[in-house]
């Protein structure tokens, strides 16, 4: 397959020119790939040869020639790891003198005072973060669609006027993300909240798994895999962002150790005056807390479930998907979860409450086994 696969038939598109990806890894092949879809001419870059290699065969782009005149792209996106995001940027800046440089790092402060270090022109560089991604990275995870509806966070700062950042939101917007704007201080505090800190309970309650019996984790449910689903991440990667934002992450993690001694404390002496209490003051306060996480387009999270009884063979969850859609009801959320050792699976519709009763009677017109 040649470096750049036969182009697309042009979309209309925000975005104008050459667009430069720097790091094919996950990120940057799904923007290449998302811009590649809209006619969008894009170069790709990255320090490996065989992942470069790979995300061109993807359709990704074209390779950039160092043989060749130097491509004039219009913007710039770098995707590298966090501790070498300022370096890159600080490059990409010096070598295309006429183009806006962002990138896509989880943490946003580091490097914008580490290009205030070097001197780098800021009036060319705008940082941003799509908040999006997979369990498994690199280019073969990738997909054009992966920013479809997710949030994109453009980090503001005083060296740049909004003229001159428009294209990164032409960006956002193209490939079917919502542009939000913060300041690079206001977003690291939000993802250490809602991403950072995350990752460190999901990896340290999977870490317990080490050491339980095949006949325990054979108990395993739905709720197990919910709150361990992001513990299968990359170490490395991880190391750099939580260094990065330590100082957002470390006040967070200590309100949590209070939390949990807590609860420690209650159960150590169960019997005692109002232990019980303490620890149902915390299991009501996650309540509380899970209520306020917006649900689909920012809603309120307040669904009715539905939970339908499915054998596990092909075609049964689509034709249940179908029969939702046929009784003209949209579902808000789905959930799937196997029975250990049975040939069914459970599957948790969301829906507005008031169209539970009018899907459970079409379900259960068309045989579908209700469970709860």
């Amino acid at each position: 397959m040649s470096d750049q696969a036969a182009s697309p038939e042009a979309t209309d598109t925000r975005v104008q020119g050459t667009v430069r990806i720097v790091g094919t890894g996950l990120l940057g092949t799904s923007i290449a790939l998302g811009l590649r879809a809209r006619g969008v001419d894009v170069v790709l870059a990255d320090a490996s040869p065989t992942t470069l290699r790979l995300a061109a065969d993807m359709g990704a782009g074209r390779i950039a020639d160092a043989g060749a005149a130097p491509d004039r792209p219009s913007l710039v996106v770098v995707c590298v790891p966090p501790d070498v995001t300022a370096r890159v940027v600080a490059a990409e800046l010096d070598a295309h003198p006429e183009a806006l440089v962002t990138d896509v790092a989880s943490v946003k402060a580091a490097p914008l005072e580490e290009l205030r270090a070097m001197g780098a022109d800021l009036s060319r560089y705008l940082g941003s973060h799509p908040l999006a991604g997979r369990e498994r990275g690199g280019p073969v995870s990738a997909t054009g669609d992966l920013f479809l509806g997710r949030p994109w966070v453009i980090a503001g700062h005083g060296g740049i006027s909004y003229t001159a950042g428009a294209p990164v939101e032409q960006l956002i917007l193209d490939l079917g993300a919502v542009p939000i704007e913060m300041t690079a201080e206001e977003h690291d505090a939000s993802v250490a909240l809602v991403s950072h800190v995350p990752q460190i309970v999901a990896s340290l309650l999977a870490s317990r798994l080490t050491d339980g019996s095949g006949t325990a984790l054979g108990l395993s449910g739905q709720g197990l895999r919910d709150t361990t689903r992001i513990a299968s991440s990359d170490a490395s990667l991880w190391v750099q962002i939580l260094g990065a934002n330590a100082s957002r992450i470390v006040p967070i993690l200590r309100a949590m150790r209070t939390d949990l001694d807590e609860v420690i404390d209650a159960l150590d002496d169960v019997d005692a005056q109002g232990a019980r209490l303490r620890v149902a003051e915390r299991i009501h306060a996650g309540n509380a807390g899970v209520a306020r996480i917006p649900g689909k387009h920012g809603q309120d999270r307040r669904f009715a479930a539905i939970t339908v009884m499915i054998d596990d063979r092909p075609g049964q969850l689509a034709a249940l998907i179908s029969d939702v859609g046929a009784a003209d009801v949209s579902i808000e959320d789905l959930r799937l979860e196997h029975s250990q050792g049975a040939q069914v699976g459970l599957v948790e519709i969301a829906v507005l409450p008031e169209a539970r009763d009018r899907l459970v009677a079409r379900l259960d017109d068309r045989n579908w086994r209700i469970a709860g």
